[in-house]
């Protein structure tokens, strides 16, 4: 059966962690890629049973941090070798020793703000607005105590009436269609 326009997915809601990563694991073994498990406090055999793996923060900080540290050096070679060169003592205008401490704090800020914006720009926060929202029993249950996982319809394998039979077999709660 053809997916209708303006579905999103089925969402199956279950009673304990285990039942959903259970889902999760026969999901991802049938084929299925576009999926997310949304639960009310970290699960970490979800995320294995999702195969998250890859993680770009750490170069993004990586990044950040270096820019930091290029920032400050060529900034201080500017002020002090070329904006408003001082002879004290006769020390040479580019006097890397002095720089390096505001360069290793440069350094950490822009680590940090990099790896604090680059971690809400790749969750895709902030998001005011999710189809999921829409579900009723997401909204009662989602912060509290239920476990849901969502199969999304642009997955190439998802056919609504399969997909539903798919999830019922699990002994969901219940399994909804999620309008956009």
């Amino acid at each position: 059966m053809l997916v209708r326009e303006g579905v999103y997915g089925l969402l199956a809601e279950f009673d304990t962690p285990g039942a959903m990563v259970h889902a999760t694991e026969a999901a991802r073994d049938a084929g299925y890629r576009r999926m997310e498990c949304y639960t009310p406090y970290p699960v970490e055999e979800a995320a294995s049973a999702l195969d998250v793996h890859r993680n770009r923060v750490p170069l993004l900080t990586l990044m950040g941090g270096l820019l930091g540290l290029t920032t400050s050096f060529l900034m201080e070679t500017w002020v002090s070798a070329i904006a408003y060169p001082l002879n004290i003592a006769g020390r040479p205008l580019f006097s890397w020793p002095a720089f390096i401490i505001p360069a290793y704090e440069w350094t950490i800020l822009f680590a940090g703000l990099s790896a604090a914006f680059g971690m809400l720009a790749l969750n895709g926060l902030p998001q005011p607005y999710h189809p999921l929202f829409n579900a009723p029993n997401f909204r009662l249950g989602a912060t509290d105590n239920k476990f849901f996982l969502c199969l999304e319809a642009i997955d190439p394998q998802f056919d609504a009436n399969d997909t539903r039979a798919f999830l019922e077999q699990f002994h969901a709660v219940s399994v909804v269609e999620v309008e956009l």
